[in-house]
């Protein structure tokens, strides 16, 4: 592997990726603490939590004990908490003690919401982040559910103030569960409902009845839409959620608990008294809440703060159990969808043969990294390989991929068979007194490579003999796909099944320096599809012995020139070659048919015309990118997924191109939250499609 200089484009190398949570293309920005990253890595159940409540909810040191206590509270249920926070212009995710103690101490914390995080970024301060601006955040991280006291809403008199808390607007357009005792009295709550309705949230009070409760107390004299009894509930509402491709979140309401909710009428009656204080004193805006609650605390001689306590208590307690639920829902489904079968009756309609990575990013926290001694620093973990990139993704989108690799019998493998159970890993060997395939870099913390280090022997035990045992599977697969990684007779062999059974495969070169591999023999005619990026197609052109530019083009226009050129020649025998453009899209080149690419292999007819068809990439902005690794293979295995759904040309395209967006906007490679629906063109609402880019291939 090539040694690049910095991690910006270390990601890129396919094959490899890091977990973009810690550091991705913007680092400066979002930082994950390790225990929140290792959890999301492997798929373990995780809770956000809001900052506001220890730098202006409570004072000091109760405002420390609560935090302390609630993330106490999701561990003892079974979760991660990861407490959010802006520190120093970078926005953590999970919190050191030293951290949550900084901040409950702190008498100058901002109070940060969507509005004010770029101002706030920008100029290096901290503080603590709102409803919405925690959501934004646990949202980019891959956490689905977060848990706080109560929402803002619609103050009174909105509608003539248009004083509107920007939590309803969030709730309208970020897909996450928020557990909160509903919204506070001196807001108008009936308005509030009305509002988050418009904005197509969904609206569940958890509990028996769907009384919306009011924060201090249980009932406000308005329904919620809907009510879940339990956790197993809750978190069946929220994967139909995810699963639909909604882009907006789940409130779900949750009472404050009996025996604290006999203070509510002497609360409800101080907060009266608080707001009226509060308008004769002028105060307005976000100064609001923090005067009200303060005062009702002095009022109420610390019952309020009794109460408060106690509800984010059970909140948090509520919060927990339905990430638990949703995350065991989750394994469980994948279960349900994916029976084992034994070898002999076990029928693929799709083979992934490739490698899996587990990946080490080490970050320093200096600039300078001094060898042969300790230097403070992160270390996450992530799990790659394009083979598993792509199996995992067809597995997201309905397809059940046999995914034939191998790992060592060690820890790293515990790790990646957990993190794959929603995939079928049957065929993925378990190698007694090997290593399971890492990779580690040490990276400074302005970005610079240090060191880099990769043990990938293991993809050597992916052997002819070792996959022949599956060849009743690969001889009835609809279509077969071989990453770069594994062995040239491997690769020789999968193809000669492929060519007497006529079986299809999908070649992922992986990088240019295996893209070789099936162009050193013939077995490349046996091939129907391969995903080259321009340099790994001046590869394949090379070793047949083709003319390829010394330099690769830098315009559009050239480059695509250049790709249709050296797709020429080996769409003598492929039949389709999909080629990888990055952030100028994708080049479909295959057969021409009504104006544009047959995708779906026929027997091939010596006098075909050839065609080629550019689709643009999505805008995806700097703000929105999280993770580079896995944007191609994503493309790769919706479009595979969209072939073998029989999709015409257009839709697999863009299936391929939002899995893309799905996967740069997500800090895993593959999206958590891909599905069949969400890359739906016709579900998903994007930007009008524009019509690619028709060129004849002479």
């Amino acid at each position: 592997m090539r040694i690049l200089k910095r991690v910006s484009a270390l990601v890129l190398r396919r094959g490899v990726t890091t977990y973009q949570n810690s550091w991705s293309i913007k680092d400066c920005l979002f930082r994950v603490h390790p225990s929140v990253s290792q959890a999301l890595a492997e798929n373990k159940p995780v809770v956000a939590l809001e900052s506001t409540i220890i730098t202006h909810g409570m004072p000091y040191p109760h405002n420390l004990n609560t935090a302390k206590e609630v993330e106490a509270i999701v561990r003892a249920e079974g979760a991660a908490p990861a407490t959010v926070a802006v520190i120093e212009g970078e926005v953590h995710v999970g919190l050191s003690s030293d951290e949550l103690e900084q901040l409950a101490r702190s008498t100058n914390s901002q109070k940060v919401s969507r509005r004010d995080l770029p101002f706030i970024i920008s100029k290096g301060l901290s503080g603590g982040t709102t409803v919405s601006a925690t959501m934004i955040a646990a949202h980019r991280a891959g956490i689905p559910v977060f848990v706080t006291g109560g929402i803002g809403g619609v103050h009174r008199d909105g509608e003539n103030s248009l004083d509107i808390s920007a939590d309803l607007t969030e709730l309208g357009r970020t897909p996450i569960a928020v557990v909160s005792a509903g919204v506070k009295s001196i807001l108008d709550i009936g308005r509030t409902l009305e509002y988050l309705e418009t904005q197509g949230v969904c609206v569940a009070t958890y509990g028996a009845s769907k009384h919306f409760p009011a924060f201090f107390s249980p009932q406000s004299g308005f329904n919620s839409a809907y009510n879940v009894c339990n956790p197993e509930e809750a978190a069946k509402l929220l994967e139909s959620t995810l699963s639909l491709g909604l882009q907006s979140g789940v409130l779900l309401a949750v009472p404050i608990p009996e025996e604290h909710a006999a203070a509510g009428q002497q609360i409800e009656e101080a907060i009266q008294a608080a707001v009226t204080e509060a308008s004769v004193k002028g105060i307005t805006g976000r100064d609001v809440t923090p005067f009200i609650l303060q005062k009702v605390n002095e009022l109420t001689q610390g019952k309020s703060l009794q109460a408060n306590i106690a509800l984010i208590h059970n909140n948090a307690r509520v919060g927990s159990q339905i990430a638990c639920a949703l995350s065991k829902l989750k394994t469980n489904g994948s279960k349900d969808r994916h029976m084992q079968k034994t070898p002999e009756d076990s029928r693929s309609d799709i083979v992934v043969v490739g490698g899996i990575n587990v990946d080490f990013i080490a970050k320093g926290k200096t600039k300078t990294l001094h060898f042969g001694q300790t230097n403070p620093g992160s270390v996450c973990q992530s799990f790659g390989g394009v083979g598993r990139n792509i199996a995992d993704s067809l597995s997201r989108l309905g397809q059940r991929p046999l995914f034939i690799s191998a790992t060592g019998d060690d820890s790293n493998a515990d790790a990646v068979f957990n993190y794959c159970k929603h995939m079928d890993t049957s065929g993925v060997a378990r190698l007694q007194q090997q290593s399971t395939a890492t990779y580690c870099a040490v990276i400074t913390d302005s970005g610079e490579l240090s060191l880099g280090l990769g043990d990938m022997d293991i993809h050597q035990q992916i052997t002819e003999q070792y996959v022949s045992q599956f060849e009743k599977q690969l001889s009835s697969a609809s279509l077969v796909c071989l990453d770069g990684n594994i062995p040239v007779s491997t690769i020789n062999y999968v193809c000669s099944v492929a060519k007497e059974h006529n079986i299809h495969v999908w070649y992922e070169p992986t990088d240019a320096e295996k893209a070789c591999k099936p162009f050193l023999s013939d077995a490349w005619k046996s091939l129907s599809y391969s995903s080259p990026n321009l340099a790994e197609l001046c590869t394949m052109n090379k070793t047949l012995g083709f003319t390829t530019p010394a330099v690769l083009p830098s315009t559009l226009d050239e480059i695509l020139d250049v790709a249709v050129a050296l797709s020429r020649p080996l769409l003598e025998h492929l039949h389709c070659l999909v080629v990888t453009l990055g952030a100028n899209g994708v080049l479909l080149c295959g057969e021409h048919d009504a104006g544009s690419v047959n995708l779906r292999p026929r027997k091939q007819n010596k006098q075909r015309q050839l065609c080629a068809l550019h689709y643009p990439a999505l805008t995806v902005t700097p703000e929105e990118t999280m993770n580079v690794s896995g944007a191609g293979d994503s493309l790769a295995g919706a479009l595979m997924a969209g072939i073998l759904q029989h999709k015409d040309t257009d839709s697999c395209a863009q299936m391929g191109l939002l899995a893309a967006k799905m996967s740069l906007a997500s800090p895993h490679p593959i999206a958590p939250v891909l599905t069949i629906d969400s890359v739906d063109p016709n579900k998903v609402q994007t930007q009008n499609w524009p019509k690619p880019g028709f060129m004849w291939i002479r």
